[in-house]
């Protein structure tokens, strides 16, 4: 019998179209014009209060917005708002075409997620997108309590999916992150468009 063949794919800049690298300092600096606060006063008092690691421990997300809002003089209602604002930037928009063609993919190739992330983005993306109708498993580093590109995140992984190395094409759009794959052994891709990720997907599963 043949093994099974996995693709193993990013969310942000990848299956979700978003602003990677632009939106969180956007976030912040509008916030901290809207609560008439410096950068260096913003940082002050967020470091002050040792906001939670959202992005290395799961159900973090409540204490560390209530922080942030206790820090940073917001109401409730400012702050639920401003959770709101970074779902909406972190999570951008689903990228339909590659969605799509994942699910097409379904009885040929095992389809699996591999994502750095942060407490709450499980719910959010699944509230959004539905992911887990095409993906199983999805992993997420504040899940898994390592990021790419940590080989363990990358091995954690493939325990998951009960998957070899050598039978894992993985994309991401970071090449820190594919080259992290690839010293562990797995086919790496960088994402740079739809249609040339789909090439080299149809390549790697007719090998």
């Amino acid at each position: 019998m043949a093994k099974t063949k996995w693709i193993l794919y990013d969310i942000g800049g990848v299956l979700e179209i978003v602003d990677d690298g632009l939106w969180q300092p956007r976030l912040v600096a509008r916030w901290q014009e809207r609560m008439g606060l410096t950068g260096d006063q913003w940082r002050q008092r967020l470091d002050a209060v040792e906001l939670p690691p959202i992005d290395r421990e799961p159900g973090t997300e409540a204490e560390y917005w209530r922080r942030v809002g206790e820090a940073t003089g917001m109401t409730d209602a400012e702050t639920a708002r401003m959770r709101a604002e970074m779902w909406d930037a972190y999570c951008g928009s689903l990228n339909s075409e590659l969605f799509e063609h994942a699910r097409s993919l379904a009885g040929r190739a095992g389809l699996a997620v591999l994502s750095n992330s942060v407490d709450g983005a499980r719910q959010e993306e699944e509230r959004r997108y539905g992911l887990a109708s095409v993906f199983d498993p999805i992993c997420y580093s504040h899940e898994l309590g390592v990021a790419k590109p940590d080989a363990a995140a990358y091995e954690a992984a493939l325990s998951l999916m009960g998957a070899d190395s050598r039978d894992v094409l993985f994309i991401d759009d970071h090449q820190i992150a594919v080259d992290g794959a690839a010293a562990v052994g797995i086919h790496a891709l960088l994402h740079r468009d739809n249609a040339a990720t789909i090439a080299a997907i149809t390549r790697f599963l007719e090998q």
